[in-house]
């Protein structure tokens, strides 16, 4: 009774806090991570299986596809073929952080939405960021600038994604798709 009493008055008084584990430290979509796994770990397999990220998708060992695309300090990159201690300092975008902070879509989302860019959904979030980051570059996009894009869609939805990508050039610059 009287441990009982002493834990109830002072109950941390037997308690050791764990020290901070070693790790990478990580800013995917504005907010911090520490990874403390294996560095090795392709950036894909983290954000699928540990931060639940499942919009970047999977679709070759080689990143050929373009479905597991995400961006890095606003570059897309296969996350398949980028392990995690690559990414200490820079910062990562995958396609759930395009949306601002208030739900608006990014301009690009829109125009998908718009064009009806969206067959099966399985490349579209690699479309997006391959298209934002080609906005990035060039802010008024050739047809032949869109079709050096990695990505493949097996629904035909190629020519859709086209307008959606010249829908968001104009919108961004302020003019009208």
């Amino acid at each position: 009774m009287a441990q009982a009493q002493a834990l109830a008055t002072n109950p941390t008084s037997n308690i050791t806090p764990d020290k901070v584990r070693e790790g990478i430290d990580l800013e995917i979509n504005g907010r911090q991570f520490r990874h403390t796994g294996d560095a090795d770990m392709p950036l894909l397999w983290y954000l699928r299986d540990v931060l639940r990220l499942t919009g970047t998708k999977y679709s070759s060992d080689h990143g050929l596809g373009g479905a597991d695309l995400v961006l890095v300090n606003n570059k897309a990159v296969s996350a398949i073929t980028l392990p995690v201690h690559e990414l200490a300092d820079k910062k990562v975008t995958t396609v759930e952080g395009l949306a601002a902070d208030d739900g608006k879509l990014h301009p690009l989302q829109q125009a998908f939405v718009d064009e009806n860019a969206i067959g099966c959904g399985y490349c579209t979030p690699g479309w997006l960021i391959a298209g934002v980051d080609l906005l990035n570059r060039h802010p008024q996009p050739s047809d032949n600038d869109i079709e050096q894009l990695p990505n493949l869609c097996r629904c035909g939805c190629q020519t859709r994604v086209r307008r959606a990508i010249k829908r968001a050039a104009a919108a961004i610059s302020g003019g009208h798709a």
